[in-house]
């Protein structure tokens, strides 16, 4: 019985490496993803944070409406949002606060878990990034990028926008979730500097000086193609960053629907992870990753393996994280 059930997971994990659709799998293949995941993922479903460590799930919020959780760096909370807004909680779901009063989208730590940065508008009147004290109540944001932005004074609040509704790229497509590099100099978001070119851009900013560079853009100047570029992720040795991707070209060889990619910060070569529709991926390690994925007409948190690019159905959900180890 246990070689007829080995055999079944080695099937399923080799068989969907890189596909676009995504075979059915056997319950003992989920369990034994659950078992190799990383310590702890939080995600969210049906608008409610869970939180899953090994074969355990746990709902942290409750009443719906949460999105984007993201682990604070030792691991002990969680900034997510809420109708706009900026909050953090314990991993357990407890002392919510909120922490903006402004519209903030996207959450990330700094390595030292004493700020968060976050998006929001700008006096440029596109997107900027912001950063806030995550101990101090009632602290003011402070400007982060665009750079010149920083010694004027913070636009009018802007109102919540709406969810986006419509097909999965429509959704995506204004996602201004950012990350805060592992090192804590850089920035990576959605538009900056380059929307002046294109008409869509991600950005990975420096802190000290405020300098911008471009890492992927769509339409404008000499670009032939449409798409975009949303909600990066850093790898913990900042060798790597990933993003979810969109992109129609002039032809149709050059179109890929919503897919992740990985973009090497070195040498600037870029490749595609996973599989058509996987989007907003997480690194557990050089070689691992999570991602959201389409199985079962859904969302699930798919593992993806980043060498073979086998994925394997981990739970039911959306937008992961992975909770820091040291």
């Amino acid at each position: 019985m246990q070689v007829r059930i080995a055999a079944r997971v080695a099937v399923v994990v080799a068989g969907i490496a890189g596909a676009g659709l995504v075979a059915p799998v056997a319950a003992e293949a989920a369990a034994g993803a659950r078992a190799a995941a990383p310590a702890a993922v939080a995600y969210v479903r049906s608008g409610d944070v869970y939180v899953s460590r090994g074969t355990a799930e746990s709902r942290v919020t409750t009443g719906g409406g949460w999105s984007r959780p993201r682990w604070s760096p030792d691991g002990q909370s969680i900034a997510l949002l809420k109708g706009g807004q900026l909050w953090v909680m314990k991993a357990d779901g407890t002392a919510k606060r909120r922490v903006t009063t402004r519209a903030a989208a996207g959450p990330s730590w700094s390595p030292d878990g004493q700020s968060i940065a976050f998006a929001s508008l700008s006096c440029s009147g596109g997107p900027g990034v912001y950063r806030i004290s995550a101990t101090t109540v009632n602290a003011a944001p402070e400007v982060v990028f665009p750079a010149y932005c920083r010694e004027e004074e913070l636009p009018a609040e802007p109102a919540a926008q709406a969810a986006a509704t419509g097909s999965l790229s429509e959704r995506l497509r204004t996602d201004d979730a950012v990350a805060w590099s592992p090192d804590g100099t850089r920035v990576a978001f959605r538009g900056g500097d380059c929307e002046s070119l294109y008409d869509a851009c991600l950005t990975v900013g420096t802190l000290a000086t405020g300098g911008e560079k471009t890492v992927a853009a769509y339409g404008g100047g000499s670009r032939q193609n449409s798409g975009f570029a949303v909600v990066p992720s850093w790898r913990a040795d900042g060798a790597k960053l990933a993003w979810t991707a969109y992109e129609q070209g002039e032809t149709p060889a050059a179109n890929q629907p919503v897919h992740v990619v990985e973009y090497d910060t070195a040498s600037g070569a870029k490749r595609t992870v996973g599989a058509s529709q996987d989007r907003e991926l997480a690194y557990i390690d050089a070689g691992r990753a999570v991602a959201t994925g389409t199985y079962k007409n859904g969302s699930w948190v798919m593992l993806v393996d980043l060498a073979t690019g086998a994925r394997t159905p981990f739970r039911q959900g959306s937008q992961p994280s992975v909770q820091p180890t040291h």
